[in-house]
Order: structure tokens, then sequence, then C-alpha cells
């Protein structure tokens, strides 16, 4: 009995991540500009998210899940956030600029009114 209460928290952990990871891969395709896809020269905006919201599908519905399904859906995710999204912050000028300090305001560091 232990066992199987075990085998079935696992598997309601690992199907929450894989529903975790394919929703946050699909909101963050959906918010990225159209024209960034093309600057990076990646596939297109809709191609990603009909790929992610297929992963998301078939991670959400029940009847539909099948494991080999859920992996499939998880690589895409993994592929778009470690090769779509960087690409994407790159062309759109996302993420921190190196050597700026988090006080840095548009015209340079924030002193305070000193």
């Amino acid at each position: 009995m232990l066992a199987e209460n075990f085998d079935f928290g696992l598997w309601m952990i690992t199907k929450l991540v894989f529903v975790a990871t394919s929703l946050i891969a699909l909101v963050m395709a959906a918010v990225a500009r159209e024209d960034a896809y093309r600057a990076a020269d990646k596939k297109t905006k809709s191609f990603w998210l009909i790929v992610l919201g297929l992963a998301a599908l078939v991670n959400l519905i029940p009847w539909l899940s099948m494991l080999f399904l859920s992996i499939a859906g998880l690589i895409a995710a993994i592929v778009f956030f470690v090769d779509v999204r960087p690409a994407l912050q790159q062309v759109s000028g996302g993420g921190r600029r190196p050597g700026g300090s988090s006080s840095d305001g548009p015209y340079g560091p924030y002193n305070g009114g000193r």
C-alpha cells in the first residue's frame, strides 16, 4: 500500500512539472513579438504556439495523456527554454545589461538626489 501511494505521489509530481513547464513555455512564447522570431532566425511564432499548445493540452487532459506524448511535450518546452527564448531575448534587447546596476536609470545611475 505504501508503495502504491508513493508511485501515485511521484506520478502526480511528475505530471505537475510537465504541466507547469509546458504552460510557462506557452505563455512566454505568446508574449514574445512575432518579428523577434524572424530576426532570431527561429521557427515562426505560430509554430511554437501550436507545438507548445499541444504539449500543454496533452498534459492537461487526463484521457489524452500518454507518457510518450508528455515526454515529447516536455522536450519541446525545454527546446524553447534553452534555444529559442535566449535568442528572442538577445534580439529583443531583453535581459540584464552587462556592467549595469539595479539602480541605473535611463540616463545613468540614480544617486538619491545628491
